[in-house]
């Protein structure tokens, strides 16, 4: 389970090809506990997609990825010495600032336009349909790790506003129209569509809150 808050961006160190598993190696800043801050085993969220150390030094980890990985997500995009986001997994005991992100891409998106808002920058991402019921504005979002508000949507894009600090402390000024997204959907929402699947209509309204027990305001 990772915050969505990214602790450094590293860079794309190597890929290795072993049968069907491709390796990736990271590079990176040592993490603020030196060799203690990562261990075999633990996992680490790239640009959203969590994986698992296999092996740590100070500055650097492998990880295997799978082809179906690579499909999915916008690592088959990053080359050599590209940037990506870091975090490793939270702690039981951190301080939740961002919001509950589990490292599985759902979707890749696709950056449609990128703009200036007074300090902030606006992303716009195109979506596949069937992920946008469980988009809702000022709701959570994840675009290559990183958690973010939304903004604005319809029926097949979103818009985020991105901070100056975070624009500047991720890997995410390096976005330009055409880029490919990682994109993570709230949690709450995906159990909240699946439940609602399995009712009958399979929609929310007043019959069914009214049936479920809940009080309608006004």
């Amino acid at each position: 389970m990772f915050t969505g808050l990214i602790e450094q961006v590293g860079r794309i160190g190597g890929w290795q090809r072993d049968g069907s598993t491709r390796r990736l190696t990271m590079l990176h800043a040592p993490w603020p506990e030196g060799a203690a801050g990562l261990a075999v085993g633990d996992s680490v969220a790239v640009n959203g997609a969590c994986l698992t150390a296999e092996t740590v030094a100070e500055d650097q980890f492998v990880c295997a990825v799978l082809d179906e990985t690579v499909a999915r997500t916008s690592l088959a995009d990053k080359a050599v010495g590209a940037r990506v986001n870091l975090e490793r997994a939270m702690r039981a005991d951190a301080r939740l600032g961002g919001h509950m992100v589990q490292g599985h891409v759902d979707a890749l998106g696709k950056v449609l336009d990128l703009r200036q808002d007074g300090a902030d920058r606006v992303v716009r991402v195109g979506c596949p349909e069937e992920l946008m019921p469980g988009i809702v504005p000022k709701g959570s979002i994840a675009l290559d790790g990183i958690s973010l508000t939304v903004a604005r949507l319809d029926d097949s894009w979103f818009e985020v506003h991105i901070i100056p600090h975070t624009w500047a402390q991720t890997a995410l000024g390096e976005l330009a129209p055409g880029s490919t997204v990682n994109i993570e959907t709230d949690i709450i929402g995906k159990y909240v569509q699946r439940y609602l699947a399995g009712r009958e209509g399979g929609t929310l309204s007043a019959e069914t809150l009214r049936a479920s027990g809940a009080w309608l305001a006004g």
